[in-house]
């Protein structure tokens, strides 16, 4: 019984001091760890040892994904294209009895303007076409012209530095139909042959340069530029001109700067040609153009024309149009000579 109780004396004492040593391990790292002071590891050469268990490296693999091409069906466009049609009808009718005077008439003209533009890099080209003609017809009176062009512009050119360029350009102008001069004889009218197609009719080439400093305004300088000038029916001018004046035979000794007897001209010049288009408010549109050839044999025969026209939307289909033209041709007349027409008419534009 004595053995007993002291074997469990001594196992109880072990316990306690299994404690106490527990307790103390544990007072010691709380002390350690509130004690502890941070030290600055970054210059010293401190190497981690290897851990002794073992460990396994996965290989990484790197599968390829395979990206379909996406094909866009498009194409770069250089060109810039805009064609517009009009058609202008003016028409006054008046009654036996109208007392306030006035003559029954009727107008049409029509106008077709085609423009083409290419460009890609420093290259440019650009066609232009203007087709343009109307007529009118008063009671009792012979039908007249109001207008009647014909102008084809063609301009290639390479740009050599920001606002110049250098170009070539062919121009051809001439008109459709006969024009007449009207005068009276007898209380009857009586007109007389004045021109026709190509008579006269007008080819110029042209090289030099362009100045553009914007889209809207740009000058030509043709420093060397021809004009060939074609009658191809002078002698039947020249004889509706001596029926028409039979006390003065002889006395026209040109057409258009074309002797008589030939049917050509060729000068050699310089040329200014000034264009101006632009939208100068919302719906109105300010398009001019002035051209001067001078020739180098003969200044003083400086052919001058200036083009201005003035186009007001009124709605999508629908516009007026007022247009100048003023021309000095001392070969036609010594005189500046000078027209203005005023209409109002249906105007398609394609594309819109």
């Amino acid at each position: 019984m004595i053995k007993n109780i002291f074997v469990f004396f001594v196992v109880m004492k072990g316990f306690y001091i299994s404690i106490f040593f527990l307790f103390s391990v544990c007072a010691t790292l709380k002390a350690q760890e509130i004690d502890t002071i941070p030290i600055n590891t970054k210059d010293l050469n401190i190497k981690l040892k290897r851990s002794p268990l073992p460990s396994r490296i996965g290989t990484l693999l790197f599968k390829p994904v395979k990206i379909e091409p996406q094909i866009v069906n498009s194409k770069v466009n250089y060109w810039k294209t805009k064609t517009s049609v009009g058609i202008n009808l003016n028409q006054a009718a008046f009654s036996n009895n109208w007392s306030g005077g006035g003559v029954n008439s009727l107008a049409l003209a029509g106008i077709i303007n085609y423009k083409a533009e290419y460009s890609k890099e420093s290259y440019s080209y650009v066609t232009e076409v203007i087709l343009n003609y109307g007529k009118v017809k008063n009671k009792d009176q012979m039908e007249k012209k109001t207008v009647d062009r014909i102008y084809w512009d063609n301009k290639a050119a390479i740009q050599i530095s920001k606002n110049w360029y250098f170009f070539g350009s062919v121009t051809f102008e001439s008109q459709f139909d006969k024009g007449f001069a009207y005068s009276t004889n007898n209380g009857q009218e009586v007109a007389t042959l004045t021109s026709k197609f190509m008579s006269p009719g007008y080819l110029t080439e042209s090289v030099g340069f362009e100045y553009k400093p914007t889209k809207y305004f740009s000058t030509r300088l043709g420093t060397g530029s021809a004009r060939q000038t074609f009658v191809l029916d002078n002698d039947e001018l020249f004889r509706a001109y001596d029926e028409a004046n039979p006390g003065n035979p002889g006395g026209k000794t040109d057409s258009y700067g074309v002797e008589r007897g030939k049917t050509f001209r060729n000068d050699l010049g310089f040329q200014i040609v000034m264009n101006f288009d632009k939208d100068i408010f919302p719906n109105i549109n300010l398009k001019s153009k002035y051209m001067v050839l001078i020739p180098y044999e003969n200044v003083g025969y400086m052919n001058h024309r200036l083009d201005v026209a003035l186009t007001a939307k009124v709605n999508r289909f629908m516009s007026t149009t007022l247009t100048g033209v003023g021309l000095y041709d001392r070969n036609t007349s010594s005189k500046i000579q000078g027209s203005q027409t005023l209409a109002l008419g249906v105007v398609f534009v394609f594309p819109r």
